[in-house]
């Protein structure tokens, strides 16, 4: 019976998944996005924010689909996104690399 029950659960969960992945990608687009341009000193206002919004969201769900190391890196992002940065290279590289390993995170959960 419990067995049932966690079947039925992990349908549903990835029913949920498959339904909001277009919207997950999206906001690792928009974190991809953000990274070049600040890696190129164009980070609009917009972009700023659109990109510390992605990352918060991200954070909240991706746990909840067994994503744990996303949440981590995804709030990462936020704190990141919450402060007034400079251009600055290494930080330019890292959001980089931290979007592409959500992305990676993301596409292994299908």
């Amino acid at each position: 019976m419990a067995s049932d029950a966690q079947n039925a659960l992990s349908v549903a969960m990835d029913r949920m998944w498959t339904q909001h992945l277009p919207q997950l990608q999206e906001r690792v687009d928009a974190l991809d996005a953000a990274a070049k341009a600040f890696a190129a000193n164009h980070l609009s206002i917009e972009q700023h924010e659109a990109a510390r919004s992605a990352a918060h969201n991200l954070a909240g769900v991706l746990g909840t689909f067994g994503l744990t190391r996303g949440t981590v890196l995804a709030r990462e992002l936020e704190i990141i996104y919450s402060r007034q940065n400079g251009p600055d290279a290494d930080l330019a590289a890292s959001l980089a690399s931290i979007a592409t390993e959500l992305r990676t995170l993301i596409n292994s959960r299908k």
